[in-house]
């Protein structure tokens, strides 16, 4: 007999905002009676790693919680469980998010319902998706996304394919390898861009060892640089 999809409820806290969100117990869950996630190339092993809340998620939500983003129209890629984009959803940011995974529609939804939120823009697509009609932002944001040597051509070209002439890029990476040939990449599409370690982490249960890689282009540096919040 299967076992049931085993999930978790926790509160995130910035400052003195409340996230909820729906997760994975853990990740070892599994469920894909119908091959679907399969059929995409998401084998039992990896189909879990959507809904866990990973330390590079939590280090981009906080640095987007002081961010500022007002009047921006946002770009979350890789989503997973979209910590980031429920945040700026309840600062009433314009954003967006995408991931290749099938499920993850499905808790975005569900977590922004657990939120209280406005609905939020939601596409899966894959980065080699030549057709996708998401339009251009003025931010990206997203987390752990180099998973392969593949993954920095692909990540580069997409990104490039949806900014604005004038644009700034986050991207947090725990450390897998490939920051300085994906931002090589990125230098080559007109992005300046600077690595440095988070500052405050205790919210995290172990030191982060990653890096934040900030990339921008056209006139970012005139935008406001003062540290934001958002309200209850």
């Amino acid at each position: 007999m299967k076992e049931p999809l085993r999930l978790r409820y926790q509160t995130i806290e910035f400052g003195n905002v409340d996230i909820h969100v729906c997760t994975l117990r853990d990740n070892q869950q599994f469920d894909d009676p119908n091959d679907v996630a399969l059929k995409l190339g998401i084998s039992s092993a990896t189909w879990p790693l959507f809904g866990i809340i990973w330390p590079s998620s939590m280090v981009l939500a906080h640095y987007m919680a002081v961010h500022h983003t007002a009047g921006k129209r946002i770009l979350e890629i890789g989503c997973g469980m979209a910590l980031s984009s429920l945040l700026l959803n309840q600062r009433k940011d314009d954003i967006t998010a995408t991931d290749y995974h099938p499920e993850v529609g499905f808790f975005l939804e569900r977590n922004t319902q657990l939120n209280q939120g406005k609905a939020i823009g939601y596409q899966r697509l894959d980065w080699a998706d030549k057709t996708s009609d998401l339009g251009l932002f003025d931010m990206i944001i997203g987390s752990d996304l180099l998973y392969e040597d593949e993954h920095i051509n692909l990540l580069a070209d997409f990104v490039h394919k949806h900014a604005n002439a004038t644009c700034e890029v986050i991207v947090i990476d725990p450390g897998r390898g490939r920051k300085s040939k994906f931002s090589r990449q990125m230098e080559a599409y007109g992005f300046s861009y600077s690595h440095t370690k988070p500052e405050h982490t205790d919210y995290l249960e172990r030191p982060f060892k990653g890096h934040i890689l900030r990339f921008w282009r056209g006139d970012v540096e005139s935008w406001p640089d003062q540290p934001v919040s958002i309200e209850p």
